[in-house]
């Protein structure tokens, strides 16, 4: 038998990564009653991304989000999280991103891509931070990146909210998106 030399990989060549939901982390926040911050996370995560080592630009990322696994901490806020006055997660079950530019450096970086909510597709730019790139105890090769962004969420059609009679709404428009992402190699 034989050793065979393994080819270089190819100038431009992408190397995938599977997320690891363990270790992702994607969490969201709004204002509530306009004076306090809700936080939630989605548990239910998948995704590849596709580096490029010698044209980091041309590098991507796709990812689903299972809308069925919202949780803020709260079974009643959750149910009505995912009835038809906002994600509707019976007929659309999926939040899924998938990008389209990268523009800055290997540590930091603009990834902009789509964003699907309940079948509305719209534009949406992360600010993201490499975080670093390790061997784990089984061998296996892991990256790590952070991630926070900012969406109105009127423009994917989740416009249902209660006014105050205080003046305000019960549930802010904006919210805030953070991610704690880390993927493995895929060979």
């Amino acid at each position: 038998m034989t050793a065979t030399a393994q080819p270089a990989p190819a100038a431009g060549a992408k190397t995938a990564w599977k997320l690891d939901p363990t270790h992702s982390i994607v969490e969201f926040s709004a204002k509530h009653l306009m004076i306090t911050t809700v936080k939630g996370r989605i548990s239910d995560v998948e995704g590849t991304i596709y580096t490029n080592e010698t044209d980091p630009k041309s590098s991507s990322v796709e990812a689903t989000l299972k809308a069925t696994s919202i949780d803020t901490r709260t079974d009643q806020r959750d149910q009505h999280l995912r009835s038809a006055d906002f994600l509707n997660v019976e007929k659309y079950p999926e939040i899924r991103f998938r990008s389209t530019r990268i523009e800055g450096g290997k540590e930091e970086f603009k990834l902009t891509g789509d964003l699907t909510i309940r079948d509305v597709t719209k534009p949406i730019t992360l600010d993201v931070q490499f975080e670093g790139q390790t061997k784990d105890p089984w061998g296996g090769q892991r990256v790590g990146f952070s991630a926070k962004g900012k969406i109105d969420r009127r423009d994917w059609g989740l416009t249902w909210n209660q006014a105050l009679e205080a003046g305000g709404v019960v549930v802010g428009n904006d919210i805030k998106i953070e991610l704690e992402v880390q993927a493995v190699r895929v060979d």
